[in-house]
């Protein structure tokens, strides 16, 4: 190896550190990701849920239309919300969580069932929303905001559950009574994530994880389909053609792609022998078209929101920004675990969609809007204003 290769080869690391010291390097990362997420997610919804769309509407991009439509619309709330302050995410608080809190009593009384689950609340023509997605984003927010009040008196930790334990519960259980059992433990994820940042010692998330397993058991023991759920991910073999089909099938897309993939759009598993391939199977499509490559691209992609989102949450001197950020970040990555854990038999099946990629404008615009908030509190940072500041007036001296 020459001495110019030798000094090339330490430059790219030392120009690598600099770009993550910049002042908005946590800005474009969050940005970034998730932008690259979304339009991976376009195309693969485009792909998987083509033969669905025409079996059942008669047209291959019916489903996909739709959700290029969530997809401009999330990003139309993204970029409004990354404009924001802190202090308009503070003073809409209680308002989300009001609204949150209604729409979940609405859907108990006039939802619609859909897979067993009545969480649905019918809008116009084929459009209807899920009011548990909305009460993540509620919950971070409201509760980032009662947490940051109490964290500068309180005298003990426990003086930081009044009130954001209660209200968290009683979504929980709103959700719960709807048979959601996946976006309940999204919001157990969101409440452990914030109060970890608020300060709350490891022994009340012990006693918390004791009190899920036991509850979760309870749950599943009263419903049989979660019963058969656990069995069937305890031993995957026992019913391949019943209650492990989907699990099967997805083994077989993944085994098919292997390195490379069959190609964009030539997937097999997508014409009926896997059920839900453009919603919670969907990373098995992208296995089988895009291969290991195009699944790994994806775990990058999210492993670089999650550095991004955390680096935030642990720099900024805003105790709301903080617990705030903890939440959202606990939200995406524990529920793009959970989705992959799933979809790879690591984890039990819970029905959550993957972020940003999975069909569903109810899971999309809520996570776009809360990466928009994200990104108002990188670009509020202190180096992050007076970097825009500098480009600001660069701009304007330039045009002279």
């Amino acid at each position: 190896m020459t001495d110019t290769a030798v000094r090339r080869g330490q430059r790219q690391p030392a120009r690598l550190r600099i770009l993550l010291h910049h002042p908005l390097s946590t800005y474009y990362l969050i940005g970034g990701a998730s932008v690259l997420l979304l339009l991976l997610g376009l195309v693969m919804v485009l792909s998987a849920s083509s033969i669905e769309s025409f079996k059942t509407f008669g047209s291959s991009y019916t489903l996909a239309g739709r959700q290029a439509l969530f997809g401009i619309g999330g990003l139309i709330g993204m970029f409004f919300a990354a404009r924001t302050s802190v202090q308009f995410w503070r003073g809409i608080a209680r308002w989300l969580l009001l609204g949150a809190v209604v729409l979940l009593i609405v859907v108990l009384v006039v939802g619609v069932a859909v897979a067993g689950q009545r969480n649905w609340i019918e809008l116009f023509g084929p459009f209807r929303i899920q009011p548990s997605e909305f009460a993540k984003i509620a919950l971070v927010v409201w509760g980032a905001d009662q947490l940051a009040k109490r964290e500068a008196y309180h005298r003990s930790w426990k003086d930081l559950l009044i009130p954001v334990l209660p209200v968290a519960v009683l979504l929980m259980a709103l959700v719960l009574m709807e048979g959601d059992f996946g976006n309940t433990l999204m919001l157990a994820a969101i409440l452990c994530g914030m109060l970890f940042a608020a300060g709350v010692p490891g022994r009340f998330f012990a006693l918390f994880a004791g009190v899920a397993v036991v509850g979760t058991w309870v749950l599943t023991l009263a419903a049989p389909y979660r019963m058969e759920r656990i069995t069937s991910w305890l031993d995957q073999s026992s019913d391949p053609l019943g209650v492990g089909w989907q699990l099967t099938q997805g083994y077989y897309a993944l085994g098919t792609g292997g390195v490379l993939g069959v190609g964009l759009g030539a997937s097999r598993e997508k014409w009926g022998a896997l059920p839900e391939a453009h919603t919670d199977f969907i990373f098995t499509v992208i296995g089988e078209e895009l291969g290991l490559v195009g699944t790994l691209s994806v775990l990058l992609l999210f492993a670089v929101l999650a550095f991004a989102v955390f680096r935030l949450s642990r720099t900024t001197k805003d105790p709301f920004v903080r617990i705030a950020t903890a939440g959202v970040g606990c939200w995406i990555v524990v529920q793009a675990i959970v989705n992959i854990g799933g979809v790879l038999g690591l984890l039990p099946i819970t029905g959550v969609p993957l972020p940003f990629v999975s069909y569903g404008g109810s899971s999309l615009v809520p996570a776009l809007a809360a990466v928009g908030m994200l990104l108002c509190f990188a670009r509020n940072e202190p180096g992050a204003r007076q970097s825009l500041r500098r480009r600001a007036t660069a701009r304007s001296l330039a045009r002279r």
